[in-house]
């Protein structure tokens, strides 16, 4: 008897842990598939086409959005951008012939000098992993000279990702240096979105920076 009542129970328990299941379904994992900046295997002029075909349309609601440059920039030459757009990250990568540097994004709070010093703050981030990099190898030498260069004020970001109108972004993107301006669509959230921008020395169609060659010494 004792065991039938047992099984009864567990039965019971099982059915309510069912229903529990279906009144409440687990949450979403966070996982998006947004994303900035081109496709591996992507030629330039696709992404360039899709980049512009992404800011047509007349909502004129806040859009995060990715600037590409022409050519790398100081941190110095950031500001300066149109009325309304807003800066979240600047994006620094130093440019090492067949070297393949880490991309560091800076979150950039709504202050003057917030630009101007970002790239003393990315030579900041990559002096935190320097610690777990043993010296003598590639890793730290890449770590090394790219916080140097950085800390020098080195013409080392090829982008930002702001957030802005449409009519805004599409100012931006006619502005002499910019290469393109790509847009997520409105409903994108914050923070939940890849970004790889469009790198001024990259090969063509897109593929991942060759890292064979030496690392310079500084």
């Amino acid at each position: 008897m004792r065991a039938l009542a047992f099984g009864a129970t567990a039965a019971v328990c099982a059915a309510v842990v069912v229903l529990l299941g279906i009144a409440n379904p687990p949450a979403p994992d966070g996982v998006s598939t947004d994303r900035l900046g081109p496709d591996t295997g992507e030629t330039i002029a696709a992404y360039l086409d899709r980049a512009r075909a992404s800011l047509s349309g007349t909502d004129d609601s806040d859009r995060w959005a990715l600037v590409s440059f022409a050519g790398y920039r100081p941190a110095a030459a950031l500001p300066g951008l149109p009325d309304g757009v807003r800066v979240s990250q600047a994006l620094y990568q130093v440019p090492l012939p067949r070297v393949a540097a880490p991309l560091v994004a800076v979150q950039v709070p709504a202050e003057a000098t917030a630009l101007t010093r970002s790239g003393t703050d990315a030579a900041w981030q990559l002096a935190d992993r320097r610690r777990y990099a043993a010296d003598g190898t590639r890793g730290a030498q890449v770590l090394d000279v790219s916080i140097a260069r950085l800390r020098a004020g080195c013409a080392c970001s090829p982008g930002l990702v702001v957030r802005a109108p449409l009519s805004r972004l599409r100012e931006l993107a006619g502005r002499p240096g910019v290469r393109a301006v790509q847009a997520l669509p409105a409903d994108a959230v914050a923070e939940r979105f890849a970004v790889a921008p469009l790198l001024p020395d990259s090969a063509d169609p897109v593929a991942p920076r060759p890292d064979d060659g030496p690392v310079p010494a500084g």
